[in-house]
């Protein structure tokens, strides 16, 4: 086999990153299994997946909080799998800001400055560039304990961004934040990391905050990597059920595509970009399904109404299997009332069986 060569200059490369943990019985449990990752020079990849996939264990392993089992992390060219974590040239910001009590909001920013070697003053100096750049240089003489949760998390940005890293790694910063406050910091990093070329992890949780400032999004599922590519792509092309249904796609009916797509609905028409060929599911996200007739429309008979923000999310019964749909305001179908729903053909994609 050919080793995957090394990661651009300042991108970042894992290549068969494999995790164990002590399990139940003298076992081994693995975190992490065979993970193969890449992040371009100056990108920010989201780390998406549910509790347990895996997302934070990568964070450590990049920033050699924890050394894997199996596999290489390369930094900048570098093979850094044994580097120590100070010499790794990788910031983490945490869910919680982990900020030094008995210094000022300055004094926390210039540390890592002063770790670097330079005097005081000049510390300090561009400790103020950090905190100006995101927004709270006016909060500089403030102590952790005097500072509101979003500006915590800013001075906990502006420490990370202090050290200089090739690397910035966000490990569910924005969690704890309402959501307001949530907003706010996306946009603050989005700009921050386009301004810098930062190459950047986020791990989250949040589908719509990888969406809102990823270039790639990579899902993690079971210490596996299931698909990684941009925001719009996965949600048009998931890879699997799994990947479908977590990006808010639960629709898949079972069926066999041979250029078309036979189920208990009939012979469906897809899409020219559909290549899938053999048993697999017909998924459809459901904001793309609408009420009304036509030669893209099958029968249904309404399942349940719920409200979901401004919008209407219903499932509905089909030949094939359940359907949802997502939509726009005003009065809904009753449940129980029969009903067609449009499933354009634009839309619809066939994952494997």
């Amino acid at each position: 086999m050919t080793p995957t060569p090394p990661a651009p200059a300042h991108g970042l490369r894992m290549s068969g990153i494999t995790v164990t943990h002590p399990g139940q019985r003298g076992r081994r449990a693995t975190v992490l299994d065979g993970l193969d990752l890449d992040v371009g020079d100056g990108r920010l990849l989201a780390l998406l997946g549910p509790s347990g996939c895996g997302k934070t264990t990568t964070v450590q392993v990049i920033s050699g909080l924890l050394r894997p089992d199996h596999g290489t992390v390369h930094v900048g060219g570098h093979d850094i799998t044994r580097t120590p974590p100070e010499r790794r040239g990788a910031a983490v910001v945490f869910q919680q800001p982990m900020l030094l009590p008995h210094r000022t909001a300055l004094d926390n920013v210039a540390l890592p400055v002063r770790l670097r070697g330079q005097h005081r003053r000049a510390a300090r100096t561009a400790a103020h560039d950090e905190l100006a750049r995101v927004g709270v240089a006016d909060l500089a003489g403030r102590y952790p304990r005097q500072l509101s949760g979003g500006q915590a998390q800013r001075v906990a940005l502006a420490r990370a961004l202090a050290a200089r890293p090739r690397v910035l790694l966000l490990d569910e910063p924005f969690s704890a934040l309402d959501t307001g406050l949530r907003h706010e910091m996306r946009e603050l990093l989005a700009s921050v990391q386009r301004q810098l070329r930062l190459t950047t992890v986020l791990v989250t949780h949040d589908r719509s905050e990888a969406a809102a400032v990823a270039d790639t999004v990579a899902i993690l599922h079971g210490g596996r990597l299931l698909q990684h590519a941009p925001a719009a792509d996965l949600h048009a092309r998931p890879a699997s059920r799994t990947v479908a249904h977590f990006l808010g796609a639960p629709t898949a009916l079972p069926g066999t595509a041979t250029g078309h797509f036979t189920c208990a609905l009939g012979r469906l028409k897809l899409p020219d970009h559909v290549h899938h060929r053999g048993p697999g599911y017909l998924v459809i996200r459901p904001e793309t399904v609408t009420l009304g007739d036509g030669p893209d429309a099958v029968p249904a008979t309404v399942g349940t109404v719920r409200p979901d923000g401004a919008f209407t999310a219903l499932r509905a019964e089909t030949n094939a299997g359940p359907v949802h749909a997502l939509l726009p305001p005003g009065p809904p179908p009753a449940v129980g009332e029969q009903i067609r729903l449009r499933l354009p053909v634009e839309h619809r994609w066939v994952v494997p069986g």
